[in-house]
């Protein structure tokens, strides 16, 4: 991994991208929660190869639906909109909706959103509307490297209902899509058998904590969402990139040797 990295000012921070990627908690009576992941194309300039959660940028019709929502801030309400959007186009998982799709709605919805339609209008069409407060805020990260990509990405999490259908990738942007337990990906990556990116690292150390959805969304309301942006630290001969400490991580740095970042 090179250790040419250089920060944007503190004051003029780079130009980034706003995104969101929704966490989705499925219960398991035998074990610890597992979440839903995807594994994105070697081909891709951001993240190839890396296992990520589902996601991606903030459209402009994203901001139109969330007009409708005016109880949520509206950024918040976007942001939610989109990992709700991302999800159904990247695993074919119909979560955040506020009632039952026609039948082939989602097969259709997925096509659709593949080909740059409007979810406001998909949704329309289905007379189906979103349940934003499905999705509980708890991360938002934002780099401040001068690279070439630099997303605002904020996370949130989910349960999955019991019903949900089986996730199917989307074979464009990914290449799998998989459930496993936070740790079980963590390990995974230890042994190299995956690739896994510093912030996913750090927010499935975070999320092994909880052996439940609820015990994660306790945590989350307890811990005000702030801006997650590492800095670079040396320490002897050591170079470790960081963030805070008082964020609900916990692992806050780790060695540039091991150290995995989406341009990598």
């Amino acid at each position: 991994m090179s250790l040419k990295i250089e920060m944007g000012d503190t004051a003029n921070p780079v130009p980034a991208i706003p995104a969101a990627t929704l966490v989705l908690f499925r219960e398991r009576a035998d074990g610890p929660p597992e979440l839903l992941l995807v594994e994105r194309s070697k081909g891709m300039a951001f993240a190839g190869g890396a296992i990520v959660f589902p996601g991606g940028r903030i459209d402009a019709d994203d901001h139109v639906l969330a007009e409708r929502h005016a109880h949520i801030e509206a950024e918040c309400a976007a942001a939610r909109i989109a990992a709700i959007r991302e999800t159904i186009e990247e695993s074919g998982v119909p979560i955040g909706l506020a009632g039952e799709p026609p039948q082939g709605w989602l097969e259709e919805a997925r096509k659709a959103l593949h080909d740059r339609q409007a979810f406001s209008g998909l949704l329309d069409a289905a007379g189906l509307a979103l349940d934003l407060d499905a999705l509980v805020p708890f991360a938002r990260w934002r780099p401040n490297f001068k690279e070439a990509r630099v997303f605002d990405t904020r996370f949130y999490i989910a349960r999955a209902p019991d019903d949900l259908p089986e996730a199917v990738v989307d074979a464009t942007e990914n290449v799998r899509t998989f459930w496993d337990s936070a740790q079980a990906t963590i390990d995974a990556a230890l042994r190299g058998d995956v690739h896994v990116i510093f912030p996913t690292h750090r927010n499935l150390e975070r999320l092994a904590l909880f052996e439940n959805f609820d015990a994660a969304r306790v945590h989350a309301e307890q811990i005000p969402v702030r801006t997650v942006t590492p800095w670079v630290e040396q320490v002897g001969e050591e170079t470790f990139l960081c963030i805070a400490d008082d964020l609900g991580y916990p692992v806050t740095r780790e060695s540039f040797r091991t150290a995995k970042r989406a341009g990598d």
